[in-house]
């Protein structure tokens, strides 16, 4: 096999970087931030492959810069919102991702969120930090029980199923919505099947797992925020857009719901003005797969992808397969 040009934008696990090297030339971006689009376009001119990031927008233009040499550009995450797989799919460009992994990351760190956010944890660490701890008081930093309470999950995907299987260890009680009814799932959990309507009405901690699609979008609105509980949580270590930001930052304010643990937001890495000034928001920067086993993991798909592929291989993880007939 004769070695390829491949381009990665961001710097991945440096250990899967060096199992690339023994087959190809590789070049890897050194700015610590994503690329512009002018740095985008500049940098993937004349590459056989392109291991690309969520904040790269992989689009016709980047393809046609890239040339009819580029054979694959193979996503460093789970999701793909950022190709356009049709302009991929006309070019013969193989476009690939890395589901599967992460699952069990992403779904410990959204309830690594919860119990932040039900026991203001960050709130009252930042309050310790500040110097402004005096002792023990009754009434300080009163929280959310977890214990018993009534579980939504939006979306029983692998990462939903994964989070909603966690909530049994705190004998709560499982709601979900989906695209179809899992019978299984709710024979082993005791779980109910659910309307959004009522998802919305019965949750004590509401989590989505839904991936953004046109109807998905602003999932969660006013108008759904101003159906759940007072004393509710809203989770969401997703998809950012699945959340109208604005609307959520009102709700935060005037107490419609209890507070929001957030992992992902709508125009990251923007905020929606006002929340970062919110102690009912726990917010952190998109970190749900941020192990270090997990992202080992990605970057071994990711790279035995391009590898396949320059190899005259079907990859493992094809997201147009439709380019390979």
């Amino acid at each position: 096999m004769a070695r390829a040009n491949v381009y990665i934008t961001r710097m991945i696990p440096q250990e899967t970087i060096d199992e690339l090297k023994k087959l190809h030339d590789v070049e890897v971006n050194e700015l610590d931030r994503a690329l512009t689009r002018e740095e985008l376009l500049k940098a993937v001119k004349g590459r056989d492959a392109i291991i690309s990031l969520l904040t790269d927008t992989i689009d016709g233009d980047v393809l046609d810069s890239a040339g009819p040499h580029c054979k694959i550009v193979a996503n460093y995450a789970v999701g793909f919102n950022n190709f356009d797989l049709k302009a991929a799919t006309e070019r013969g460009v193989v476009m690939t991702n890395t589901p599967g992994v992460l699952d069990d990351a992403t779904a410990t760190h959204a309830w690594a969120l919860l119990l932040t956010t039900a026991r203001r944890i960050s709130e009252s660490e930042r309050y310790v930090r500040d110097g402004k701890w005096e002792g023990w008081a009754p009434m300080a930093f009163i929280g959310q029980d977890v214990d018993g309470k009534t579980l939504g999950v939006a979306g029983l995907g692998r990462i939903g199923k994964k989070f909603a299987k966690k909530g049994i260890a705190f004998d709560m009680d499982i709601i979900y919505t989906n695209e179809h009814r899992d019978l299984a799932f709710e024979k082993e959990f005791n779980a109910r099947f659910v309307d959004k309507e009522t998802l919305l009405k019965e949750s004590d901690y509401l989590s989505l797992h839904l991936p953004l699609l046109a109807d998905t979008k602003h999932y969660i609105g006013e108008k759904e925020l101003g159906k759940m509980k007072p004393t509710a949580i809203l989770i969401n270590a997703a998809r950012g857009p699945l959340i109208d930001e604005k609307a959520l930052v009102q709700a935060l304010k005037n107490k419609v719901i209890f507070a929001a643990g957030l992992d992902v937001f709508e125009d990251e890495p923007k905020l929606a003005p006002g929340l970062v000034e919110l102690e009912n928001a726990v917010i952190v920067p998109h970190i749900a797969s941020a192990t270090i086993q997990t992202r080992l993991a990605m970057g071994k798909i990711a790279i035995n992808n391009v590898i396949s592929v320059l190899n005259g291989e079907a990859p493992q993880t094809c997201i147009n397969p439709e380019v390979l007939k």
